[in-house]
């Protein structure tokens, strides 16, 4: 999208060079993500900046209704209620495709989540990048165009809401054992939380405790959620000793109700040049006819899973729960960047935090996905198809 930094990338770019990238990012950790990082970034030009960020609003004028709570009571009846639920959610990442559209570019909206993404993951990819290309160094993976510092401590004002740093976990299941294992990594250094799995909590009355390092006991009192629940239902041979219904001391930086209450179950409500034509399948009237046009997909599952890319009828009446699923209308991926061995199609996630006390939630950075694929998502393997994860970068404020 801005010619002259794809150009001077794609000249600089090399096989090799590309190993030594993802070696550096290996040496930090001793570990090499599982999930496939991509070759290049996407230049973002202003232009396209600016319809992201009009479509996010959108999103976010949805969500500050009087009537949101009211609105999504329904997506925390179909899953797991958890008590002590904030006035709004802590994290924002919010999914466009880049289509076509009457022969003009457009950001599509795909999905969004009041849930966390790699937030420190992604400013450390750019930090690699930059390393090997220099001139990326005049561009900014930050959406307002702050400092990595400003940056940091944003994101750490939004996790720990004042409280010490060991009182603050980043809580996963099996942590070593995630794909995205690589962000905790870099949220630990950056911002010295410790990582705990769900089974190394301890529950006495209404607090929880952990371990740390040291083997003292440390009082959780705020935790920063990084647990999917579809996944923790699928655990049952998970030995923990809360559950995330009790009635819990503790403040969640990421509420889990936000993973339900902003999700595809608010899909149906947008309406706008940047949304697309979805149903939730207990509303819909009649099955279409070209059903080649539709993805069937369900409200709550995440990385793609469980969707349904090539519909047919018998897809739509086999699904018994109709309130857990969705039926949207396909977009046209438009393949933007011109990579060094041919044209690619694009995804961008914008990532917000929504610190407590804030009236609005604040746009921080961004994630990009790719795909020579029918359809763009993080299935963490190494199909010929995929293309990989990678950062959106702007052009810097002048002056």
């Amino acid at each position: 999208m801005i010619p002259k930094y794809r150009q001077a990338f794609n000249e600089a770019f090399s096989n090799e060079k590309y190993q030594q990238f993802q070696d550096d990012i290996a040496s930090d950790f001793d570990y090499l993500p599982t999930f496939r990082m991509a070759e290049t970034p996407f230049f973002i030009s202003n232009e396209l900046k600016a319809q992201l960020l009009e479509g996010c609003d959108d999103v976010i004028k949805l969500i500050q209704r009087d009537d949101f709570k009211q609105l999504t009571e329904k997506s925390l009846e179909l899953n797991t209620k958890v008590p002590n639920e904030d006035e709004h959610t802590t994290f924002l990442a919010i999914d466009f495709g880049i289509c076509e559209e009457d022969g003009k570019v457009v950001p599509k909206l795909i999905e969004v989540q009041g849930f966390p993404s790699l937030f420190n993951y992604q400013p450390a990819l750019y930090d690699k990048f930059k390393k090997y290309y220099p001139v990326l160094e005049e561009l900014t993976p930050f959406v307002n165009d702050i400092s990595q510092a400003q940056y940091l401590k944003i994101l750490d004002d939004a996790i720990r809401n004042g409280h010490p740093k060991e009182n603050v976990i980043l809580l996963e299941i099996e942590p070593e054992k995630q794909n995205t294992k690589i962000d905790f990594y870099y949220c630990r250094r950056d911002l010295g939380i410790p990582i705990v799995c769900v089974t190394d909590l301890v529950k006495e009355g209404k607090q929880l405790f952990y371990t740390d390092e040291q083997g003292r006991r440390i009082q959780v009192k705020r935790i920063y959620n990084r647990v999917i629940f579809d996944e923790l239902e699928l655990r049952k041979d998970l030995k923990m000793d809360f559950s995330f219904s009790d009635d819990l001391d503790v403040e969640w930086a990421g509420h889990p109700n936000w993973f339900f209450r902003i999700s595809k179950f608010i899909l149906p409500f947008l309406k706008g040049k940047y949304f697309i034509e979805t149903t939730l399948l207990s509303d819909l009237k009649d099955i279409p006819e070209d059903l080649e046009n539709y993805v069937l997909k369900p409200l709550f599952s995440f990385s793609g899973s469980g969707v349904i890319f090539h519909v047919k009828k018998e897809d739509i009446e086999a699904v018994v729960e109709k309130d857990l699923y969705i039926l949207q209308k396909k977009v046209n991926y438009i393949p933007i960047i011109q990579s060094p061995d041919g044209k690619v199609k694009t995804e961008v996630r914008v990532l917000y935090v929504w610190k407590k006390e804030d009236p609005s939630p604040t746009p921080l950075c961004n994630l990009v996905r790719l795909s020579r694929g029918e359809m763009i998502g993080v299935k963490f393997n190494k199909d010929k198809d995929w293309v990989g994860g990678t950062v959106g970068l702007f052009e810097k404020a002048i002056g």
